[in-house]
């Protein structure tokens, strides 16, 4: 269907792409996996037009195109759903969908034939969603959907699909790849970009590795297993579940009593939560995204008015009612926000500014306490160990964070709150679109901060990953606690059940 022959690329001094070469045979669903910056999506983007390549050639049905366009590559059958979703929020499913593509002539829109075509193709690949519908009222999985559709009405025959279970649950995991595999029987070739080891080996049927802008490896899903391909992916054998001894919890550190969050409008996103968290141990908190786990970690960060936050929050038995994020920052409260770029870096800003947020104003960062004038050697050498110690690449302390991969910049992030030496860690997705060797070592910090006595309250949306760390775990629904399990005896689908239902 597709192959890429020889495809280099250069973003200045970064080699992205080495000679890539990749064949798709139509009519599967194949893998492209590596680490953050192994060259994936790079590769499906020259694929799409979104990029240029430097050298090689891309053949369609066997024959040379060129593909200089995204305009190009929709001509010839193929379509893009990025990792981040390229949809209007306040326009419909359909207006979305027809955008670009718009029937009729540029003086009549014919929306109603737009709307019979939708509906058709709705029907065909079991993608339902009511074309009038706002994109802003719609679950992520929803909107997933209309990204789909978009691809479909402009007939694409290959779909690429950047991280597309980054942001969806359980229950739409299973849902979404029911619906390609049925593309497949419909004869739809689809490449799927991921660093999800299961997700691979239940969906795909041929795997390409990449590692370091080069392809090291392609095999038959059927023929490889996860930990080979854990190997092939970062060069060494890679531990896929989390070991840690047996936790000691010690005394409390976060005490939570009766808090509730309200949103302008009146809502209630946390409602009448009350728990603890003891030194030494991670308490977990699992739910479908957007039954609050953001406003709860926020709340608990100083991030949000305190005006609209009510109950007790303690840390060690002092109240943190009314102190600013900077105070609790202060008093031993690291935060890993879910969102790196909104809430844990200065993209613009060299990895040297981003080392010290937080502690920009205190010694030794500063000359004097309280002193507007910054060491620049102690920085550096903050920086450099930070680096160092949590592998960071590439290594170089003056980058801008822009030109860190997702997992990198994780890194920086989580370097940058262990490096606090916390009492108690605030942790958000810790590990979203962070790939494998990342993860097993993001995991392995967090257990050692649990067993050097820092109590850790850990959000994610991967059930699988809030289960192995966790030692106890909460279930949040509709901004209530709607149990607590032991996540050693728990399983999924019990915990699946709280989530979505409550109860």
């Amino acid at each position: 269907m597709i192959e890429l022959r020889n495809i280099s690329k250069r973003f200045g001094a970064v080699q992205a792409n080495d000679h890539v070469s990749i064949k798709v045979e139509p009519g599967t669903i194949h893998a492209i996996v590596g680490e953050n910056g192994a060259g994936k999506s790079t590769a499906m983007r020259i694929a799409y037009g979104f990029y240029t390549a430097d050298a090689g050639e891309i053949l369609i049905d066997g024959q040379v195109r060129r593909i200089g366009s995204p305009q190009d590559a929709i001509a010839l059958g193929i379509g893009m759903v990025h990792q981040h979703f390229m949809l209007v929020d306040t326009m419909t499913v359909a207006d979305n969908i027809v955008l670009g593509a718009e029937p009729g002539s540029p003086l009549s829109l014919d929306l109603q034939e737009a709307d019979i075509r939708i509906r058709a193709l709705s029907a065909e690949f079991r993608l339902s969603v009511d074309p009038h519908a706002r994109i802003e009222d719609l679950s992520v999985g929803q909107q997933q959907r209309v990204e789909l559709l978009k691809a479909l009405y402009r007939k694409a025959r290959l779909l690429i699909l950047d991280e597309p279970t980054a942001v969806l649950t359980p229950q739409e995991v299973e849902e979404f790849f029911g619906i390609l595999r049925g593309m497949r029987k419909q004869g739809k070739t689809i490449v799927i970009i991921t660093h999800k080891l299961a997700e691979v080996l239940a969906l795909s049927d041929d795997v390409t590795v990449m590692r370091d802008g080069k392809v090291v490896g392609r095999v038959e899903t059927k023929e490889t297993s996860a930990a080979e391909l854990a190997r092939l992916m970062v060069g060494r054998d890679v531990l896929l579940h989390v070991h840690k001894p047996e936790a000691k919890p010690g005394a409390q550190v976060l005490g939570v009593r009766n808090l509730s969050v309200k949103t302008a409008a009146g809502a209630k996103p946390v409602d009448n939560v009350t728990f603890e968290v003891r030194a030494g141990e991670i308490v977990g908190v699992a739910g479908v995204e957007g039954n609050g786990q953001t406003e709860l970690v926020e709340a608990l960060a100083g991030l949000v008015d305190p005006l609209r936050v009510s109950g007790d929050v303690d840390l060690e038995g002092q109240s943190l009612s009314g102190m600013n994020p900077r105070r609790r920052r202060e008093r031993g409260i690291a935060h890993i926000p879910e969102d790196r770029h909104r809430r844990g870096l200065l993209l613009e800003f060299a990895l040297t500014e981003n080392a010290i947020l937080g502690v920009h104003y205190r010694r030794p960062i500063t000359m004097l306490p309280g002193d507007a004038v910054l060491d620049d050697g102690e920085i550096r050498r903050r920086t450099v160990d930070i680096i160092k110690r949590f592998d960071v690449r590439p290594p170089n302390p003056d980058l801008p964070a822009r030109a860190l991969s997702g997992g990198n910049q994780q890194k920086l992030v989580i370097g940058r709150e262990f490096e606090l030496n916390p009492k108690l860690l605030l942790v958000s997705q810790p590990t979203r679109g962070v790939d494998i060797g990342a993860i097993e070592f993001i995991h392995d910090k967090l257990v050692k901060l649990r067993d050097g006595g820092c109590a850790v309250l850990l959000v994610s949306a991967e059930l699988e990953e809030v289960m192995s760390l966790s030692d106890r775990l909460l279930i949040l629904h509709k901004g209530r606690i709607a149990g607590e399990v032991n996540p050693q005896v728990a399983t999924a689908a019990e915990v699946g059940l709280l989530m979505t239902r409550g109860h």
